[in-house]
């Protein structure tokens, strides 16, 4: 049996993308009836990103090993944002360098401008501060980013490693624990809008 599509999401990614958080939410995406278009800049279709795999063992902040080669499946100077129902953006490292592509930075524009949702975790939020989307929103990510989330001008919400935050069309967590209450949400989102 085919799934019927629901609707179409852009993924965010870049080399040194968290690795949890972007395959989980690629197959999780695509399981519930979305297609999901995961692009990097300067990457086309059949490239691939490296990620690493972050994990909390008991450090003062978590460790870093390399991941898998995750298969990017759309070219990046390819889409077109108006084209997708939601926006994803994951963490790990990819966020602190991708965030300085003019392109990236109107394409999330874009999903603010019109309100579609927007769902990004841990570092991801580098991408939102970057493009000025923050002001006045209520927002979490990884706990070292607080600084960053209060100077863009968001309400920093303190939030369990497994918990996210709501606000109206923006969905935010700390890290890959927090996939599930995260994507439940972007979901949620996602169906009040069809």
């Amino acid at each position: 049996m085919v799934a019927v599509k629901k609707g179409k999401i852009l993924m965010l990614v870049g080399d040194y993308v968290e690795d949890y958080e972007a395959m989980v939410p690629f197959q999780a995406l695509q399981m519930a009836g979305y297609e999901v278009h995961a692009v990097c800049p300067e990457k086309k279709a059949g490239d691939t990103v490296a990620t690493a795999v972050h994990d909390f063992e008991g450090e003062q902040t978590y460790s870093e090993k390399r991941g898998h080669n995750f298969r990017l499946n759309a070219t990046f100077d390819e889409v077109s944002p108006e084209e997708y129902d939601a926006l994803v953006i994951p963490g790990g490292r990819a966020p602190e360098y991708i965030r300085l592509n003019p392109r990236v930075l109107e394409m999330v524009r874009h999903f603010a401008e019109a309100g579609k949702p927007i769902a990004a975790i841990c570092h991801g939020i580098q991408v939102l501060t970057a493009a000025g989307v923050l002001k006045g929103r209520r927002c979490t990510a990884y706990p070292a980013l607080e600084p960053e989330v209060r100077a863009a001008g968001a309400e920093w919400v303190s939030t369990p490693v497994d918990g996210a935050c709501v606000d109206r069309n923006l969905v935010t967590a700390p890290a890959w624990p927090a996939h599930p209450v995260w994507l439940s949400n972007l979901l949620r989102l996602l169906e009040e809008r069809s």
